[in-house]
């Protein structure tokens, strides 16, 4: 029988039930705007005058606003309701060399886009991203700011409110949350950027009825975000995840961690781009971009890079479908581009290492692999106000009505 630890429990309270009501109904807005309010009380199940209060206090708060009005054979005409699409976001994509900036409404649409060179230590880049997103707010005036958010390429530690694990950064630990806030008076969310993949799955994509989720995003390295039973799953330190640097042979080349043979150093971009140069020595050679191009117009070596590759990252899959045994398991990375080539190799490998039963969904993420992790910055601040309430510290439960 196990015991259950009253110590952890949070009390219902009036203010909890309609936090949830709340969540409910803007969330019913988000996914089927434009809506009346008779429809929203038909679908939710709440009465119609609870709908209607919530409502009012969205429209107060400006994160719903009246649209068009509707038509009926007789009775009073409905008003619809959608969500406030002057309500604006900043997130931003932090990666080795270049870092993304990008400004969204409450619906996901992007307003603008701009890329600046990554500064080269975690001070500099704090007072660059302030100084940038700063510039950003003041050009727009007609918008209303609701936070930032920022997907880091390592783990960021919600105790110590630091990024604590950021090896191809190649920066010791750092604080970029409290800065950025002091800057711009806006509230900043921070998550890893495998983390951010997976809630921008669960928001934008079709992944909202499936319970478990394993999100694999290879780039400058390989990143596991994990979706079980309906939660992101972070862990002790929001470490959760790091399979890219569990050592597959310890006798092989070094890891930005440290240590040797780990699965990232065979399945990233680096690990492509390496086995180019042995086979065709060259003074500059490639990026991963121009790589990706040589094979797609039959560079026989490129070809070959990328089949290493593929079969580099379905060496590390064996980890993923025994440890986590998801019901669908979604890559997101440039190297999507030729699914058609790769995507078998790492199919074939998954089906492998399934011990019983039915092999897990493979897919590469419907997002463009440019916009996955800021659409999950994105969702990450969203979820403040769309997700149920719950305390500090407990985390994120994507929430979908």
């Amino acid at each position: 029988m196990p015991r259950t630890q009253f110590k952890d429990v949070q009390v219902a309270s009036s203010k909890t039930a309609r936090g949830i009501n709340r969540s409910i109904v803007l969330n019913l807005i988000r996914k089927r705007q434009p809506i009346s309010r008779a429809d929203l009380a038909r679908v939710s199940g709440l009465q119609r005058s609870t709908v209607s209060l919530i409502t009012e206090q969205l429209i107060r708060e400006k994160w719903v606003v009246y649209g068009p009005t509707g038509r009926l054979p007789r009775g009073r005409r409905p008003t619809f309701l959608q969500l406030n699409d002057r309500r604006a976001i900043v997130v931003v994509d932090l990666r080795p060399e270049t870092t993304t900036i990008a400004l969204c409404d409450a619906n996901g649409r992007f307003l603008s886009q701009q890329g600046i060179p990554t500064p080269p230590d975690a001070h500099a880049a704090a007072t660059k991203l302030s100084e940038e997103i700063q510039q950003l707010i003041a050009s727009h005036p007609d918008l209303v700011f609701e936070g930032i958010g920022v997907s880091v390429p390592g783990r960021f530690d919600e105790h110590q409110q630091r990024v604590v694990f950021a090896p191809n950064l190649k920066w010791q630990e750092f604080d970029l949350r409290g800065p950025l806030e002091k800057a711009t008076g806006l509230q900043v969310e921070l998550e890893n950027a495998a983390n951010a993949c997976v809630l921008a799955e669960a928001w934008f994509g079709h992944a909202e009825r499936t319970r478990d989720i394993v999100v694999v995003t290879v780039s400058e390295g390989v990143g596991v975000g994990i979706f079980s039973n309906g939660q992101l799953v972070q862990g002790w330190n929001g470490m959760a995840g790091e399979f890219g640097h569990v050592p597959l042979d310890p006798t092989g080349p070094q890891c930005g961690c440290g240590a040797r043979g780990c699965w990232e150093v065979y399945a990233s971009h680096c690990a492509a781009l390496r086995c180019y140069h042995e086979s065709k020595a060259a003074a500059n050679g490639p990026t991963f971009k121009q790589l990706l191009s040589l094979a797609e117009s039959g560079d026989i070596l490129a070809l070959k890079a990328l089949d290493r590759m593929a079969q580099g990252i379905g060496r590390g899959m064996r980890m993923i479908v025994a440890a986590l045994s998801p019901q669908e398991i979604v890559f997101v990375g440039e190297f999507t581009r030729l699914w058609d080539r790769v995507g078998p190799v790492i199919e074939a490998a998954v089906a492998a290492a399934v011990l019983m039963g039915k092999p897990p969904r493979v897919r590469p993420a419907e997002a463009d692999p440019s916009t996955a992790r800021l659409r999950g910055t994105l969702a990450m601040v969203l979820q403040k106000h769309f997700g149920p309430a719950v305390k500090r510290g407990t985390r994120l439960k994507v929430f979908a009505a």
